[in-house]
């Protein structure tokens, strides 16, 4: 079908349309904000930006070599910044408290203008004020200075208004200064007066520090960049130099003031270890004598020496006694006549036990030549031999008994100074860890005064090289104004200008629930639409004819030729009117499309089927009459009787509803109901059935079976859009035939304008 509608498709055009009909908004609203802008450009002060690079002299980041280059493993010299630390240093309270003191900017010198006032600064300023007894209520002091020649001003203050001279001490109640001239300045009473104001410190440095902007220049570089804005240029720049050279001044003054702690600390300490390594000395000295010490390995070696020679010793006088006991043994075990030799002792180094046994073994030998050549034992000459070996063997007995006693007794020496050694030998461990836990002691000493003493050098060293590990690339230089920013402003202001009126439209749309655009008809149902039809600024209830040419008659008639696609084929056609709700032109379609129909040379029927407020009839300016409701209860047999012209055309007629029932939903399901649109299809080629609104009464839904086509009229910023749905849920489900939707009352706001113009 044609009148099918595309749910859920974006109405572009629509959309624009809805807000360029408001185009007058836009208009004033860009109008207005342009206007804003220009006033707001014209009395606000412009800012000036001044900027500068700060450089942290980092070798490892490629910042140069610095003026302590030559120091870069002393500490205190050397000493990294955290670019974060930096930052917070720059932006501190304090800092731009000694920047406001010494530039003196606390006090500030204005010239009033008729359309702002001019801030003066620097060689601009033709006085200086010298505070001699400053006071803590001359913040926020104001007053005017006038000037009458080069030695006198006027001082106002108030209502206050007093002469004084230049160079001349003023008291006040909140202190006492002196304003003095600045020479190549000319006074006279023709000057401007001029406004001078005293700041709180502590407020303007902290209107200043929140307005320093400091960030790094990138991540690879240890360069910070630092602005800092203000309506007078030189002002700006003078802040940002000044803050710098404090900046540095405090940076070393807070090295100096690290150095000189250091150094203090140091001697401290350094007058301490000195008196602790001295008693560590006495005490290894103390140790080294009681102990008898002198060194340690070389004493172990001797004592390791002396009890392997006493070992020695011993050894050799047990092998002394071994042979002096078996030479004792072989002499005892010897019968007094049975003589033998004594073995010689090599080992023994005696020259009497020698000598003696040597003596023996002579006899002995002798007795034997003797007795081998025949001499009888009992030969005096033998006799004498015995009794001289019997003598020399108890001589050499008792001389190794003296031997052996000696021996002994050197022995017994030797294993006591065996035991003396040893007992030294054990004690050297013992001696050894005690004198290397009193040396680690004076070691740890001399380490820690060593390092003292080279820390001590350093930080005189810091404390001596008092330079800034900064550096200025770029000198401080102002530039702008940058704020405001016409281009900005006016932008930003025309974009406001032009916002507001779309949020103003947006909310209206947003806000109601009235039908405002075809839009949102096919948006909220798939109904087909038959049509539309415009507003009509003449006040006539008839506005179609065939003789009418204006644009809503010119609509009717395509409303009349878009029926005839509705592919309905009966030979008369029945058309019921309805609506949501009362007052959405119900009446007035079926009248003009009646008046259309009548202008094509058909004969048109219309019938008052509301019969709870029936308005046609009072619009066409016709009186009550018997109709539809006498005739369906009987009270009249004939419709001719009840038809009636409406005096509009010769063949459009009206069936008015007639009395009104106290039941008209069960009236219209009579049979005479059906009996009659039948015998009037066969008088009329069509038949509009003008009922209830279906949104408040079922009256309608009645008259289905007669109908060939539903017209539901839904008035534009008129009909709810909720009642959208009682025509979709018809549609779907069918609860009349052919329903189709024709929106009235449209008008340029609605959709745009109308092409019908001839």
């Amino acid at each position: 079908m044609i009148f099918d509608q595309s749910k859920g498709q974006k109405d572009v055009k629509g959309i624009l349309q809805k807000y360029l009909r408001y185009w007058y908004l836009f208009i004033l609203g860009a109008a207005i904000a342009i206007f804003a802008a220009l006033v707001y450009l014209r009395y606000t002060t412009p800012l000036y930006v001044a900027s500068t690079t700060l450089m942290f002299k980092d070798q490892n980041k490629g910042g140069g070599l610095s003026e302590t280059a030559a120091f870069s493993d002393i500490e205190l010299l050397n000493a990294s910044k955290s670019i974060d630390n930096e930052i917070l240093i720059l932006k501190s309270l304090n800092l731009m408290k000694s920047v406001i003191t010494a530039l003196k900017i606390e006090r500030t010198f204005i010239i009033e203008g008729q359309i702002r006032d001019v801030e003066i600064y620097g060689v601009e300023v033709p006085i200086d004020i010298i505070i001699e007894e400053p006071s803590p209520s001359m913040n926020g002091k104001v007053f005017r200075i006038h000037f009458k020649d080069d030695n006198s001003f006027i001082l106002e203050e108030g209502e206050n208004r007093e002469l004084h001279q230049f160079g001349k001490s003023i008291e006040k109640e909140y202190g006492k200064f002196t304003i003095v001239s600045i020479e190549g300045f000319t006074f006279s009473e023709g000057n401007q007066p001029l406004l001078v104001k005293f700041h709180d410190r502590n407020s303007i440095a902290k209107h200043y520090s929140n307005g320093v902007n400091v960030r790094p220049v990138n991540s690879q570089a240890s360069a910070l960049n630092i602005s800092v804005k203000d309506p007078v240029p030189e002002k700006a720049r003078d802040i940002l130099e000044k803050l710098i050279e404090v900046y540095e001044k405090e940076s070393v003054d807070d090295k100096n003031q690290i150095a000189a702690k250091t150094v203090e600390f140091i001697d401290d300490r350094l007058d301490y270890l000195t008196q602790e390594l001295s008693r560590v000395e006495q005490n290894v000295e103390k140790y080294k004598q009681e102990m008898e010490l002198t060194n340690v390995d070389a004493q172990a070696e001797q004592y390791i020496t002396a009890a392997t020679e006493n070992r020695k010793e011993v050894e050799q006088i047990d092998i002394q006694l071994d042979v002096l006991r078996s030479i004792e043994r072989y002499l005892e075990n010897q019968e007094t006549d049975d003589y033998k030799l004594v073995p010689t002792t090599l080992t023994i180094q005696d020259i009497t036990l020698n000598e003696l046994i040597t003596r023996f073994n002579q006899l002995q030998q002798e007795r034997e030549r003797s007795l081998g050549s025949g001499t009888r034992p009992t030969n005096p000459y033998i006799l004498n031999i015995n009794e001289q070996l019997q003598n020399l063997k108890q001589n050499v007995l008792e001389n190794l008994r003296n031997i052996k006693n000696g021996l002994q007794i050197t022995r017994r020496n030797l294993m006591a100074k065996s035991g003396l050694v040893d007992d030294q030998i054990n004690k050297v461990p013992m001696i050894e860890r005690q004198l290397i836990e009193i040396t680690r002691q004076q070691e740890i000493k001399q380490a820690i005064y060593l390092y003292l003493l080279q820390k001590k050098e350093e930080s005189a060293l810091s404390l001596a090289a008092t330079v800034s590990n900064t550096r200025i690339i770029d000198p401080p230089y102002a530039r702008g104004p940058v704020s405001p920013v016409k281009s900005n402003i006016l932008a930003y202001s025309l974009i406001m200008g032009l916002f507001i009126p779309f949020v103003g439209i947006y909310l209206k749309y947003l806000l109601t629930n009235r039908i405002e655009r075809k839009g949102d008809v096919t948006g909220l149902t798939q109904t087909p639409i038959l049509g539309e039809v415009c507003h009509s600024k003449e006040k006539e209830f008839v506005v179609s004819g065939a003789t009418k040419k204006t644009p809503i008659a010119e609509m009717f008639r395509l409303i009349r030729t878009n029926l005839h696609y509705t592919g309905i084929s009966s030979d008369t056609k029945c058309l019921l009117v309805t609506s949501s709700m009362s007052g959405e032109g119900k009446s007035f379609f079926c009248t003009n499309i009646g008046m259309s129909f009548v202008g094509t040379g058909k004969s048109v029927l219309i019938i008052e089927f509301d019969l709870r407020r029936p308005k046609l009839l009072k619009n066409l300016g016709i009186e009550r009459k018997k109709g539809l409701t006498d005739y369906i209860v009987g009270d009249i047999d004939n419709l001719e009787k009840v038809v009636i012209p409406t005096g509009l055309a010769d063949n459009l007629d009206i069936l008015p509803a007639g009395t009104l029932p106290p039941n008209p939903a069960e009236l219209m399901l009579s049979e005479r109901v059906g009996k009659m649109i039948s015998e009037l299809k066969k008088v009329y080629d069509y038949i509009i059935l003008d009922t209830a609104p279906v949104g408040k009464v079922a009256d309608a839904f009645a008259l289905k079976p007669y109908s060939d086509l539903t017209v539901y009229i839904i008035r534009y910023n008129y009909t709810d859009k909720k009642q959208l749905a009682i025509i979709d849920e018809i549609f779907q489900d069918k609860k009349l035939n052919n329903p189709m939707i024709v929106l009235n009352d449209s008008k340029k706001s609605n959709n745009g304008g109308y092409t019908y113009g001839y």
